[in-house]
């Protein structure tokens, strides 16, 4: 039988569009190695963007990650890019020329969202699939001590991590980031994981919000704030993306530059966060007991982090490419994201049921993978079941 730890673990899942399916694999995974029915290790959930929106999943059902897992594992087997931004030709023209025309006469329509994209279709998903009103119910009961989703605001350009907690929680105010005491709704999911240009922003309070990932110089940050002692990152990067400079002569695409500006919002900072928080826990650790005793803000955080090992998204992205919708894939043809050197814009859009079940399955395998590392960190016993799942459309 598997007992919490003592320790608060967090759980900061990183955003990265239909790349977050991969979260879905390596939480199902994380559930069978506990084998306990409806456990949840995890007291502090925090989601950016895609990975927001899987957090509010897990954080509505924290009274079993089980069944969390499964409904969420369910909905993204099944996608359909329909489901997430309209793909039809008349939503797809309509707002590439609202979008043109705001560029061009853009003083006579102040107030009117622009976007290359409607993401109407997922806010109507998120309605009808996740349960917000039960997390308020898990936390009283307590399991649940807060879920956080973080939102980028337009006006003030900060990092604005908004939670739903237990009363005794407490907002924080950082350079460029701040904490802030609410309930949870689908206005800051749908902020959360607005990307700029791509989906319209939201309005939230004072003022606009768009994609979390945006001004986020330290994702791990809300899960410390919010009392988490250790940290489990599921990230969205493979290790074969990492730095390759190679000889080029052409002129790179679109589809390329894009691809860049996703990545340093997305994948970046958090790779960032997690090497100085590796370093500032050497620095810690060459610091007498003594002295950290008398400085309570000088605490070891240990950090497990899981992502992409084997394969590379965009090289799955490219062999499921034809699986868009012939409206997106005209649309970004001219871009370059349909050749191989940009198929990374694909990656983040490509919300379609097999390239989602393969990443999936790929987070499964990678979890399994690390199967020591996981129970240590999450102090599961020796016995666990290790069956091999294979994802496959409900």
């Amino acid at each position: 039988m598997y007992h919490l730890p003592a320790q608060k673990i967090g759980l900061v899942l990183s955003g990265g569009g239909a790349r977050a399916a991969y979260q879905v694999g390596v939480l199902k995974a994380i559930s069978e190695l506990i084998d306990t029915p409806c456990c949840n290790p995890f007291p502090i959930i925090c989601g950016t963007s895609a990975g927001g929106l899987n957090a509010a999943g897990i954080a509505s059902r924290a009274d079993c990650l089980s069944d969390a897992v499964a409904e969420l594992e369910h909905v993204w087997a099944n996608f359909k890019t329909a489901d997430v931004y309209r793909t039809d030709w008349a939503g797809v023209i309509g707002c590439a020329a609202k979008f043109l025309w705001t560029m061009a006469f853009g003083r006579l329509h102040k107030d009117r969202p622009v976007s290359l994209l409607d993401n109407t279709p997922l806010y109507f998903l998120l309605e009808r699939e996740l349960m917000l009103s039960r997390i308020s119910d898990v936390i009283d009961k307590g399991y649940l001590d807060a879920l956080c989703i973080t939102a980028s605001g337009y006006s003030s350009g900060e990092s604005v991590s908004f939670f739903q907690g237990k009363k005794e929680l407490d907002g924080w105010k950082r350079a460029r980031r701040v904490g802030i005491h609410t309930d949870i709704n689908i206005e800051h999911l749908m902020a959360s994981a607005a990307i700029p240009l791509l989906f319209p922003a939201v309005h939230i309070n004072r003022e606009y919000f768009g994609d979390g990932a945006m001004r986020q110089l330290a994702p791990i940050s809300p899960a410390l704030h919010l009392g988490a002692e250790k940290v489990l990152v599921i990230g969205v990067s493979s290790d074969g993306e990492k730095a390759v400079r190679e000889k080029t002569d052409g002129y790179p695409s679109i589809a390329q530059v894009v691809t860049n500006i996703l990545n340093s919002s997305f994948i970046d900072s958090l790779e960032g966060d997690i090497e100085r928080l590796t370093r500032i826990n050497r620095t810690i650790s060459l610091i007498p007991e003594d002295v950290r005793k008398q400085h309570s803000t000088l605490r070891h955080v240990d950090v497990l982090v899981i992502s992409p090992a084997s394969k590379t998204l965009d090289q799955i992205a490219m062999k499921h490419a034809m699986d868009l919708p012939r409206s997106i894939r005209s649309f970004v043809y001219g871009s370059g994201a349909m050749k191989r050197g940009g198929a990374g814009v694909l990656s983040y859009l490509l919300f379609e049921g097999a390239y989602c079940q393969e990443l999936m399955q790929l987070g499964y395998d990678d979890a399994m993978k690390k199967t020591e590392a996981i129970k240590a960190f999450l102090h599961i016993p020796e016995a666990y079941s290790n069956n091999v799942v294979e994802f496959k459309k409900a």
